[in-house]
């Protein structure tokens, strides 16, 4: 019986016999002859014949091989090495991420986003954490019933906050020359302003009083106290109402700030005026960190203001702009703009410490200790508040801003 013969095989293509020296095979295992594989597309990286070449962002085509863990960008059919996953389906490339918006809140990318009040746009995950307004039905914060838009005819009102020109005749606590008075702007959820408001009058007293004020937006207040030396500011203002009111939902953000007045008549002189306000200006950066904030808006160390400090300290203050760092337009008082508000009390304790110091520090400052000790500097206040145990809030301030030295 004549031995078995094993027949060579088909091209899949045309169906010619291909040998085993002439057989080509694509990456989808298909076996071609020579002139069949010629019509037949290669991978650019592999070099390897294939009949479903994938393109990539880069303009290449690629085999099914050489495209393991590349991934498939959902909105232009190409692939790539690196695709961001998009909240709501799918997968774009580098190119692609431009027509997607970012979350205000999470920073992913979204195929749908929400608008929220004041914030942005937010993706369907994060929108969970807001509320409809109810009247316009923009995204707002869970504990709010409207946005700040229509919040402006559904302000809360309350007995106890008076009109923003309210001023009260001052009652004096505590010992001069100096007195300070702050004035703290706060900014409270809707739903909980009356207990609030409440809370603040229970335990401020006759010390202070509340006022509206058209910046705090979109609800809060302002606490306003009546003159106190810095000593009793310390120990009698009730420092604890800023933690309850922390509790309570308040907060201060970038818009809001610590005003701090001055008594003219804690000054010993205009000469005194002078040297305290020119040590508050030659010192922008360092006072502008210990501020927290730098606000050309609200608190602005503008050249005009530096120019005209000697006209300042002696009464001439006709042109004077109320929103300086230093505002100099009231009559018995300074009033120092450059702080942040803050609901910690070391903040709080530390503006009042930095206007009592500042006036201290410059009370007796000398030309020679100008000249020879570099008395206008920063260092040497700080070499100054740090041998005076009563600016305490002040030092703590300064080292946890990197600001003491």
């Amino acid at each position: 019986m004549p031995a078995s013969t094993l027949a060579d095989p088909l091209c899949e293509d045309c169906s010619h016999p291909i040998t085993a020296a002439t057989v080509v095979s694509t990456v989808e295992g298909e076996k071609l002859c020579s002139d069949c594989a010629a019509e037949v597309s290669r991978c650019d990286e592999c070099a390897a014949h294939t009949r479903d070449p994938r393109v990539t962002v880069d303009d290449t085509y690629l085999c099914s091989q050489c495209l393991i863990d590349w991934q498939r960008c959902t909105d232009c059919d190409r692939y790539t090495r690196e695709a961001t996953a998009i909240v709501g389906g799918g997968d774009a490339c580098e190119q692609c991420l431009d027509n997607y918006d970012s979350c205000a809140d999470c920073g992913n990318r979204a195929s749908d986003t929400y608008a929220v009040d004041s914030r942005g746009r937010v993706c369907d995950n994060c929108q969970e954490d807001y509320r409809e307004c109810a009247d316009c039905y923009i995204l707002i914060p869970r504990e709010d019933t409207y946005c700040e838009s229509c919040g402006d005819n559904h302000t809360p009102t309350h007995s106890q906050v008076h009109d923003w020109s309210y001023k009260p005749t001052p009652q004096f606590h505590g010992n001069g020359p100096l007195f300070l008075g702050f004035e703290l702007e706060i900014k409270i959820p809707r739903g909980v302003f009356t207990e609030a408001v409440d809370t603040t009058i229970d335990h401020v007293g006759q010390l202070a009083y509340l006022k509206e004020d058209s910046s705090i937006r979109p609800c809060g207040f302002e606490l306003v106290t009546h003159p106190m030396s810095y000593e009793y500011a310390l120990t009698e203002f009730p420092w604890r109402l800023l933690k309850k009111l922390r509790l309570l939902g308040a907060y201060t953000d970038e818009h809001v700030g610590i005003h701090v007045h001055l008594s003219r008549a804690g000054f010993d002189s205009s000469a005194h005026i002078y040297r305290w306000l020119k040590f508050v200006y030659r010192n922008e950066t360092a006072v502008t960190t210990l501020a927290r904030r730098s606000s050309p808006e609200w608190a602005m160390f503008s050249d005009e203001a530096r120019s005209r400090l000697w006209d300042y300290a002696h009464g001439t203050e006709d042109f004077a702009w109320r929103y300086e760092a230093v505002n100099v337009r009231p009559e018995h008082t300074f009033e120092l703009r450059v702080f942040a508000s803050s609901l910690h009390p070391q903040q709080v304790q530390a503006a009042l410490a930095f206007a009592a110091a500042s006036v201290d520090y410059t009370r007796h400052l000398s030309a020679a200790q100008i000249a020879r000790r570099r008395g206008w500097e920063w260092t040497a206040f700080t070499t100054w508040v740090r041998s005076r145990p009563d600016y305490s809030p002040l030092l703590a301030e300064m080292e946890a801003l990197a600001c003491a030295s």
